[in-house]
């Protein structure tokens, strides 16, 4: 199936919504779910290990696995069939889930694409344009956190600075014991950007940073980008969906976006995009060119070639999956914040060490200092700790080297030694994690400590 013309029809499907759409039978389960049935939908994951970082790439459960599967056969027996009856509505419906989740005003302001780091190529490539045809002045600025993501990071080289932007960084604290202080951090590395009387274009904001891992008051961010003249506000939400309420009208960001596989139990990969709506235009496209290119974006998306778009279709499975916990989502998102802050203290109590936020501003995952004496000196140092956590212990972390800023002046956090906390690990917790995957955890750390391991003793090839 190459689509050929065929694609014209698609995005007349899409703004029609006259396709038939069918949905897979599904078993009969039970509610709420039981504590068997949540070990039985993520037996697939390797037994033996303690898979505490559900942040990085998500988990899907054998149920939505069965629909997206469901999906996949039906284009595979059929494809014509399900291209022309099938697909728009099934994405269509997607997209109406995701706009009651996030209180959007129209359907039409969500597209799916398929991660976050798509959602910044499309939007930041749009900004590149407004240089190059001479919109924008030289040396006008995006703005963006010094913890960006990297890839967010990498597509503002590609599009921005290479067609004459500038890009001011603004360094965040971390750690951090209150939302005032990031606020206050971000206003000021605002002002002084703007001092050589350059225009911000962009600002690019975190909902929840990624590493270091901290739930900003994005709002109030926004705010201050209108104070402060930000032409337009995007917000990297990657880990947002299924881990804290959004409210898109609240935030009043004019664009959004979130992974849908990360936190809600979706496969990978498939993103929401949230374009306000006098935002939308044909100057917003997808990166690659496809004969739905230059329409609406959602229609512009919805046929990128052939491929596999089940991951855009079991969003109705995702959500029928969460409707089977006490409280829905948002019991969800609340047992699992209160469980993380509850492990994270936990561990910070057995080594002495700290929380790298205050728990109103962690959400399904926290930051946990490292006991100094493991010598965290680099990012290859943290690399290597979680390697040898995993070959070894069987213990799945992400650990972040915290380098020290000027704004410490040689102090910073330390933990019960005396020595200047370096290194945090980044726990997670999602609806499959029981306390033992965090003592296990625990009582690594504790036993190389017991050694004097330290990560100068880490050898590689």
């Amino acid at each position: 199936m190459n689509g050929g013309d065929d694609t014209r029809n698609l995005g007349a499907a899409h703004r029609n919504g006259n396709n038939h759409h069918h949905s897979a039978k599904r078993p009969k389960i039970s509610l709420p779910i039981s504590e068997s049935e949540i070990r039985e939908e993520f037996s697939h994951h390797e037994e033996g290990v303690a898979r505490i970082n559900n942040g990085s790439f998500g988990s899907c459960p054998a149920s939505v696995q069965s629909a997206q599967k469901n999906w996949q056969l039906r284009f595979l027996r059929q494809p014509d069939d399900f291209y022309h009856n099938t697909l728009s509505e099934g994405v269509l419906h997607s997209r109406t889930i995701i706009k009651g989740l996030i209180n959007a005003d129209d359907v039409e302001e969500i597209s799916l694409v398929d991660n976050a780091t798509t959602a910044a190529a499309i939007v930041l490539q749009q900004v590149g344009r407004g240089f190059a045809e001479s919109r924008f002045n030289p040396g006008d600025s995006v703005v963006m956190l010094h913890c960006a993501f990297q890839a967010v990071k990498k597509s503002i080289q590609a599009y921005v600075t290479r067609a004459g932007g500038s890009v001011v960084e603004v360094e965040l604290p971390f750690p951090v014991t209150s939302k005032e202080e990031v606020i206050d951090a971000f206003r000021l590395g605002l002002r002084r950007g703007k001092q050589d009387g350059k225009t911000y274009r962009l600002a690019i904001i975190d909902h929840i940073t990624s590493m270091p891992s901290v739930v900003l008051p994005v709002k109030d961010l926004v705010s201050i980008c209108r104070e402060e003249g930000v032409e337009r506000v995007f917000v990297d939400a990657a880990h947002a969906i299924g881990s804290v309420k959004i409210d898109v009208k609240e935030i009043g960001a004019e664009f959004y976006v979130s992974n849908l596989h990360k936190w809600f139990f979706c496969p990978p990969s498939v993103a929401f995009l949230y374009c306000k709506k006098f935002e939308l235009s044909k100057d917003m496209r997808h990166p690659v060119a496809f004969q739905e290119h230059g329409n609406d974006l959602p229609v512009g998306n919805a046929w990128t070639g052939t491929r596999d778009y089940s991951s855009q279709l079991v969003v109705h499975s995702a959500m029928e999956f969460v409707e089977r916990f006490e409280g829905g989502l948002e019991g969800i998102m609340a047992r699992n914040q209160r469980d993380v802050v509850e492990m994270g203290k936990m561990l910070a109590d057995s080594w002495g060490t700290n929380l790298g936020s205050p728990p109103e501003m962690c959400a399904s995952m926290v930051m946990v200092g490292l006991p100094s004496r493991l010598l965290i000196t680099s990012g290859d140092d943290a690399l290597r700790l979680r390697s040898y956590l995993r070959v070894n212990y069987g213990v799945e972390v992400p650990i972040h080297y915290q380098a020290q800023s000027q704004r410490e002046e040689g102090d910073g956090p330390r933990d019960k030694d005396g020595g200047r906390i370096t290194g945090y690990a980044r726990i997670s917790h999602q609806v499959y994690n029981v306390a033992d995957d965090y003592y296990k955890f625990r009582d690594a750390i504790n036993e190389l400590l017991k050694k004097e391991f330290t990560c100068r003793m880490i050898f590689t090839e």
